[in-house]
């Protein structure tokens, strides 16, 4: 497949030929959660792998602030090839095909190492100040909470108290934000789809390289923590989550409450994706989000379970049916 307009959105190729990829072959990589598009382009046994982020509903800056801060700070993000930041084009590293969950399902022996190299490449970037990006305060946590009640509750019919949801929350959340302070830098979707295995050993060591990073803020070390083992889209037994989580303690020193945040921010995370699950069905028509509800639902409740989230459990008895909650969110309509 050559380089075309049938291929490539308006403006691909001349991006193409300025950068001296012209006559390359073109292979788009599927995906349907933004507005972005990538594909993967080879020639002469070269590749790189361009990045269509679109204005006015995508902005390439933020990915390509983070992707340089990012490399400095030792972490492995894609070197950038070349860019146009107006037209959204982005010509970037090509780190392969395998992505960590895919490989763990046809290599499942390799599972220990490859969650081990995941936890120790988040250890160095929480030693570090915060990148250039903007904090993950009270506003931020409550706006990604809501959409659980904005989303998940009209779909199931339920009548609830939307203002006693967001004092639950910043209840709960308060004392995180204490013990935050100024924070590290968080990629906000750090999980095996994000992870790429650069050169992976049968055991699943080796290294490995992050993307999808654009959202970066300044927060709490646990966020991340629970993105790679409360992972929304694959399972991550719960005997390798405390056995990740005591890896993560050993090496970074963590106050008595780490545990507290981890559940609070597990809880936060997991409220916001079933909000987003629920969006991407009822608004843009992408029903096979609601597979991955019953195991984000799944998870929140084992982190409702922690004293830290008194005020949010009790508000979950109060507002969401038992016969919900013990179907794992329930069927969404």
């Amino acid at each position: 497949m050559s380089a075309s307009t049938e291929v490539l959105p308006e403006g691909g190729q001349q991006f193409l030929d300025a950068v001296g990829w012209a006559g390359c072959l073109i292979h788009p990589i599927p995906g349907d959660a933004s507005f972005r598009r990538y594909f993967r382009l080879v020639r002469e046994g070269e590749r790189s792998m361009l990045m269509h982020a679109p204005p006015p509903h995508e902005d390439p800056r933020p990915f390509l602030t983070a992707a340089s801060w990012l490399r400095e700070a030792g972490a492995r993000a894609p070197m950038i090839l070349a860019e146009d930041v107006a037209q959204g084009w982005v010509l970037t590293e090509d780190f392969g095909d395998d992505r960590m969950r895919d490989w763990l399902d046809r290599n499942p022996q390799g599972e220990q190492g490859a969650y081990s190299a995941a936890i120790d490449a988040l250890v160095p970037l929480h030693r570090t100040k915060a990148g250039p990006f903007e904090p993950y305060d009270m506003e931020t946590y409550l706006r990604e909470a809501r959409l659980l009640v904005e989303w998940y509750a009209p779909a199931m019919s339920l009548d609830i108290d939307s203002a006693g949801y967001d004092a639950a929350w910043a209840a709960a959340l308060a004392p995180l934000l204490e013990r935050q302070g100024a924070g590290v830098t968080v990629l906000r979707d750090y999980h095996a789809e994000n992870i790429m295995l650069l050169n992976p050993s049968p055991d699943g060591s080796g290294e490995q390289g992050i993307i999808d990073f654009q959202d970066a803020l300044a927060g709490h070390p646990a966020y991340d923590l629970v993105s790679l083992l409360q992972d929304a889209r694959r399972d991550v037994d719960p005997s390798l989550e405390a056995q990740m989580l005591a890896r993560y303690k050993a090496q970074v020193a963590s106050h008595d409450t780490f545990d507290a945040d981890y559940a609070l921010l597990g809880a936060q995370r997991n409220a916001k994706i079933v909000g987003i699950f629920t969006r991407l069905y009822r608004r843009d028509g992408k029903p096979r989000y609601l597979e991955f509800v019953p195991r984000v639902w799944e998870a929140m409740e084992r982190d409702l379970r922690h004293p830290a989230l008194a005020p949010v459990a009790h508000w979950f008895d109060t507002n969401i049916p038992a016969q919900l909650r013990e179907e794992r969110g329930g069927r969404i309509s």
